[in-house]
């Protein structure tokens, strides 16, 4: 990894799962990172998530200066904030909760500082809608668990955000080596977790109509349509599917099958029976493997996975050019 980035200093507000995912990229990038989190156990939790995922950073190749004692906490958002040159925000998925910790960045940080909140589901007109300083630095970048080794961060404007900032969070996140998708307009769930929400939807009938077990869905698409989607996506792929004549012999042929009752988009009801089928099922699948392990095996296979995503499609892009 090679850091050029003019910012120094990054400060990540909320330590769960994701905002550890970011300090563990922002750390392995060569960033000085205050972490604020009013939690007396989060620095230790945070401190153990990096230390188990650094090695999986020395394998992506780390900057120059990159180290985990480039790490520190602060409780008091306002002190965290105080020198912050990049500020991501990563409280739990509560809309009135999240407001009101952006809005108190917005009071703090440096006004030159963008404000990039995880959100997965939120829009950042809202989040940015009690701002009264400077909303127009307020923006979502999304992105995608383990975030230390997952490249996609989606970028989104609000109704106050101006350009400028968004500019400013894409090469910021390029220059960690992620791909950062700017999304056009604001939509509930930006872009990826609509299309994965949707898999998800018909993956818990299927559960439910009892026509498969959590494992056989996961087969179904980890030796199946997954494989085809980590190259190239959902379009690339069915392109392919039409021969010589690609898409436009596709829709052709198989455009009336758009009709057919196949999927039920809506999700069904979270029945207790069928909650129970689900988490049976996984807890199945894992057996007696502990999370951690579950973790480093991902891990390596996520960062052998991209090797050949560079390897075999190296024109991949965001801008939509091979």
């Amino acid at each position: 990894m090679t850091s050029t980035s003019t910012a120094k200093q990054v400060t990540v507000v909320g330590t769960g799962v994701i905002g550890n995912g970011w300090i563990t990229r922002f750390l392995a990038n060569g960033f000085h990172v205050v972490a604020s989190d009013p939690d007396p156990e989060a620095e230790a939790r945070t401190r153990d998530a990096v230390a188990r995922a650094w090695p999986s950073m020395e394998k992506m190749g780390l900057a120059e200066g990159a180290s985990q004692d480039s790490l520190s906490f602060e409780p008091d958002l306002e002190k965290a904030l105080a020198e912050a040159d990049f500020v991501q925000e990563n409280v739990p998925e509560r809309e009135e909760l999240k407001r009101g910790v952006i809005a108190s960045i917005d009071k703090h940080a440096p006004k030159e500082a963008v404000i990039a909140s995880s959100t997965s589901g939120i829009l950042p007109s809202t989040l940015q809608a009690d701002c009264v300083h400077h909303p127009e630095r307020v923006i979502v970048a999304h992105p995608f668990n383990p975030v230390y080794l997952m490249p996609l961060v989606e970028l989104v404007g609000g109704e106050q955000t101006d350009d400028s900032f968004v500019e400013k969070a894409r090469l910021f996140y390029e220059q960690m080596e992620m791909k950062p998708l700017v999304v056009r307009q604001e939509i509930e769930g930006h872009i990826a977790d609509r299309l994965m929400e949707a898999i998800w939807r018909e993956s818990l009938h299927i559960v439910n109509d009892g026509a498969a077990t959590t494992e056989e869905i996961d087969a179904s698409i980890v030796y199946g349509p997954g494989l085809r989607w980590a190259l190239m996506g959902p379009f690339m792929t069915l392109h392919m599917g039409g021969g010589k004549q690609g898409m436009r012999h596709l829709l052709e042929q198989f455009g009336p099958a758009l009709k057919l009752p196949w999927t039920k988009l809506e999700a069904p009801e979270l029945t207790d029976e069928l909650s129970e089928k689900v988490v049976t099922g996984c807890e199945a699948q894992t057996g007696d493997v502990e999370m951690e392990k579950l973790e480093e095996r991902r891990d390596a296979f996520l960062i052998e996975l991209q090797q050949l995503l560079e390897k075999y499609w190296p024109g991949a892009n965001l801008s939509g050019k091979l």
